[in-house]
Order: C-alpha cells, then sequence, then structure tokens
C-alpha cells in the first residue's frame, strides 16, 4: 500500500507571507494628531469622578449614539464633564456634524453648559 504524505510547510508559509504582507510600515512615524494633543488643558483625565459629573457624560454620549445621521468621527467625541460643565473635543466631518452634536447635547444639558471644542476633519 502507498502512503499519501501531505506537505506541511505549505500552509506555513502562506500563513507567514499573510502576516509579513497585513503589517503597515509604520516604524518611527508619529499619529496624525501628536502636536494637537500636546498642551491642552482639558483632556480626558479632567473628568470628575463625581457621581452627577459621570451620570450627565453617559447621557450625553447617549443621546450622540442614538443619532444615526452623524458619522463614526461624531460618535467617537470625547465627552468631558466637570461640574456640570461638558466640554466637547474631537474632530466630526463638517460644520452641520459639529453643529447637529451640539443640538444632540444640547438636549441632555442647557446649552450654555457646553464647551464646543469639535473640529472639522479636513
Amino acid at each position: 500500500m502507498k502512503q499519501m504524505g501531505t506537505w506541511l510547510g505549505a500552509p506555513s508559509a502562506i500563513a507567514l507571507f499573510v502576516c509579513l504582507c497585513a503589517v503597515p510600515a509604520v516604524e518611527g512615524q508619529a499619529p496624525d494628531n501628536s502636536r494637537q494633543n500636546q498642551g491642552q488643558t482639558t483632556t480626558a483625565q479632567s473628568q470628575s469622578n463625581a457621581a452627577s459629573d459621570r451620570h450627565t457624560t453617559a447621557k450625553v454620549r447617549k443621546a450622540i449614539l442614538a443619532d444615526r445621521n452623524l458619522s463614526t468621527y461624531a460618535h467617537n467625541v470625547k465627552i468631558i464633564t466637570r461640574g456640570g460643565q461638558v466640554t466637547l473635543k474631537g474632530p466630526v466631518k463638517s460644520e452641520e456634524e459639529k453643529q447637529q452634536v451640539a443640538t444632540d447635547v444640547a438636549n441632555v444639558v442647557s446649552a450654555d453648559q457646553v464647551n464646543n471644542q469639535l473640529t472639522v476633519k479636513q
């Protein structure tokens, strides 16, 4: 009887080739917004740990995510709440989207408590 053999090297070679091709060459490349993030006074670490501020942040996030007309950029904006004051940071796709996010947030807290620092992605 003749045994049928398999070549075990083929799948390993293919997997190695796929892994090497899938890794982007970004060594030494700085993130796009590194300069923008340096020297910022209001950051995610500025978020208050007070229960009311955490609750407000959660409600604001929920309101933004509920708006299906917003882009992924808008759904992922930073929300920082301190003493009831809500700061919005991050990029959005257009000036209209920036205003829509502010409107969505103003439905949760009063508009005078919103510090809209969103930027329009170029």
